[in-house]
């Protein structure tokens, strides 16, 4: 009676570490589902699915809401030998994935906790060589359950776990991440954050890791090498760093604006005083017109009230040195792919300065002139 009474009490703290695992591993990801895509589609092409890329996005929102929700159901005890199999055949999956990645395909970051905390493959491996044996403890804990036995309340906290999960990562989609995890959050100054000295005074380089869009060939490249910036050629994959300089340094570092002409622009307008809208396009020729009409309002605006505008794009600027939206003439810059996305979570969208404090970042579909 003693060892059956402790074996539930085992048994139960299991079921919660999991439970809060779950739950803060798949809530980190799912407010980021641009963030995750990104790394989805690192591992698709890392193992030879590049066929796949086209759905990470969806993947991103469906496994990560997964996730949640299936720690939403451990928490509040709902079919917990149907989700108890779940997490066994989860956690075996990606102890299996992590070891490969720590080992034959190393990566540098797993991606389990998304931007909020990074854990090299190992670390991740050690973590996943904890939970899955208390995946194994709740699963025989409950093993004489019968599976599908929804009790109704049952399934009215499965189907509002399921729609708040989905519906969490649909709305980051459409929108911005809940919250903010990266270096370019609102409040940092971009020009300050560049200067910050490293805590490691050892020597850094920052390499960038493109793909040929044509032969599939991946190739790594300076910050100052010009030719990773044709988009029609290369393809960003990842960015690497070889110190152990904290984050924000690297990453910010690598903020850089270049005009048309090949100049570098980006103390001009990271300086500038008073405001300035970036407008960040991923593709000119592509734009929808409805956030194009936005943008055009905010430029009438701007310049009503005397703000600067420019339009950030990784797009090649094949010469123009300004673009027009509608309402005027606005200078066009060239910024990295990888920046961008780390900067603003959408495809369009506006961030802007304050006396080159970042004051508000918006998706398109937000812009309110």
């Amino acid at each position: 009676m003693r060892k059956t009474r402790l074996f539930k009490i085992v048994a139960n703290i299991c079921r919660l570490v999991l439970a809060g695992t779950f739950i803060l591993s798949g809530f980190t990801k799912v407010i980021d589902p641009w963030g995750t895509a990104l790394k989805v589609s690192e591992y698709l092409s890392i193992y030879g699915m590049e066929w796949l890329q086209p759905a990470a996005m969806t993947f991103s929102i469906w496994l990560c809401g997964a996730e949640l929700m299936m720690g939403c159901m451990l928490l509040c005890k709902v079919r917990i030998r149907l989700i108890s199999i779940f997490a066994v055949l989860s956690m075996l999956f990606f102890t299996v994935l992590t070891l490969l990645s720590a080992t034959i395909i190393p990566v540098e970051d797993c991606g389990c906790f998304g931007d909020a905390l990074k854990l090299t493959p190992w670390e991740t491996f050690a973590k996943n060589i904890i939970l899955l044996p208390m995946a194994i403890v709740v699963w025989w804990r409950y093993r004489p359950d019968r599976i599908f036995a929804f009790k109704p309340m049952e399934v009215v906290l499965t189907c509002a776990f399921f729609s708040m999960s989905m519906y969490l990562g649909y709305y980051c989609y459409i929108h911005l991440p809940l919250i903010d995890f990266l270096p370019y959050k609102v409040g940092v100054n971009i020009y300050e954050a560049m200067q910050a000295p490293a805590e490691d005074p050892g020597e850094s380089e920052t390499v960038l890791v493109y793909r040929n869009r044509t032969t599939g060939e991946e190739r790594e490249f300076s910050l100052e090498d010009p030719e990773w910036q044709d988009d029609t050629q290369w393809e960003w994959v990842d960015t690497r760093t070889t110190s152990e300089a904290p984050a924000i340094r690297p990453l910010v570092s690598e903020f850089a604006l270049r005009d048309a002409a090949g100049n570098d622009v980006t103390l001009e307008v990271i300086t500038h005083p008073g405001r300035v809208y970036l407008l960040c396009v991923t593709d000119l020729e592509r734009l929808p017109k409805g956030c194009s009409r936005r943008m055009a309002a905010l430029v009438e605006r701007a310049q009503a009230e005397g703000s600067q505008v420019v339009c950030l794009t990784p797009d090649p600027l094949q010469g123009a040195m300004t673009y027009d939206f509608g309402t005027g003439e606005v200078p066009c810059y060239n910024i990295d792919a990888s920046t961008m996305r780390t900067m603003l979570r959408a495809e369009n969208g506006l961030v802007t300065l304050d006396d080159g404090t970042i004051s508000a970042k918006k998706n398109c579909r937000d812009i309110r002139p």
